[in-house]
């Protein structure tokens, strides 16, 4: 892999950032766009595309404040979501004065400004990164990565994590994170609903045409998720090489590192209530990707190298 200076990293990463602050929400109104298109007929039944363009431009002011509304509580409340996904809480000093010393003498040697700690109360070994600005940059390790690491283990981990927040990664992720979550959530509500309209048997709201306006919006949401998703993967795997090169050169021991992956390796899988958060983990490879006919592909959603590739990637140095 060539090799890419931390700055050239964080302008990389900064103007995708913009770029998916600006791709989202077009897709968001590309997809409304085409619930309104296929839902708009005259009255021989056949399309009619001027009266649902004049109805898309009226939807276009409730669509976006939606969606700023949205964006604006994930931007200033996205740390208490993705600790209530996680069930972590804030690790105190006084607590843990080694993860304290790890991560501050980290911070010093690279001279940035320490970031909060917070703790998963859970035996997996795993650990993440998040935040938008300096003041919400937190490091988030569960309790199985704490106890079960030696400390050149650890120290490498939290380099990794940091190196997350240098790069910008963690902008990046978040961002990802609240725009997906909108097309999933969109898909749930109308899978329910279409789901619902059907148990109750309603043959009034088929009739009306109800049933198929949640099948075309139920169509519609999923193959706009399904895109959300490829932006999602679009972001490069080489963020998690340059996270573990990072933080080679950081501690000057990659075989920490490597070693560290080896143990998270068996033993990674946290609890959360929300998958695009497992995403942050430094490693969220599925229990079930090598189970069943469908395992192999699960390589091709992850959004991680696979662990044995950044193992042997360290190795070499």
């Amino acid at each position: 892999m060539a090799f890419v200076g931390i700055q050239t990293q964080i302008k990389r990463n900064n103007r995708k950032s913009i770029l998916l602050l600006i791709a989202f929400p077009l897709l968001i109104l590309a997809a409304v766009f085409a619930v309104v298109y296929f839902t708009t007929f005259n009255q021989d039944g056949t399309p009619n595309p001027d009266l649902a363009v004049d109805a898309f431009l009226q939807a276009i002011p409730f669509v976006s404040a939606v969606v700023v509304v949205w964006f604006l509580i994930a931007y200033f409340a996205h740390g208490k979501m993705i600790s209530m996904a996680t069930g972590s809480k804030p690790l105190e000093r006084k607590e843990n004065m080694r993860v304290y010393n790890l991560v501050e003498n980290l911070c010093m040697s690279v001279g940035m400004k320490m970031p909060k700690v917070r703790i998963i109360e859970s035996d997996a070994l795993n650990a993440f990164a998040s935040g938008l600005k300096e003041k919400d940059f937190t490091v988030t390790l569960t309790r199985g990565i704490i106890e079960e690491l030696e400390d050149d283990e650890l120290e490498g981990v939290i380099a990794h994590e940091l190196m997350h927040i240098r790069n910008k990664d963690v902008r990046l992720l978040v961002v990802t994170v609240v725009f997906v979550g909108i097309f999933a959530f969109v898909v749930q509500i109308a899978f329910r609903s279409f789901l619902y309209g059907n148990i109750g048997g309603s043959r009034r709201r088929s009739k009306d045409g109800g049933g198929q306006l949640m099948i075309i919006i139920l169509i519609v949401s999923f193959i706009a998720y399904m895109i959300s998703m490829v932006f999602k993967f679009a972001l490069s795997r080489k963020r998690e090489y340059m996270a573990d090169s990072g933080a080679a050169e950081m501690t000057r021991k990659p075989w920490a590192l490597a070693a560290a992956l080896k143990k998270i390796s068996v033993n990674h899988h946290v609890k959360v209530k929300s998958e695009e958060v497992q995403q942050m983990f430094i490693e969220n490879t599925p229990k079930d990707t090598s189970a069943g006919l469908f395992g192999g592909l699960g390589g091709l959603f992850s959004t991680h190298p696979p662990i044995e590739k950044r193992i042997k990637f360290l190795e070499q140095f």
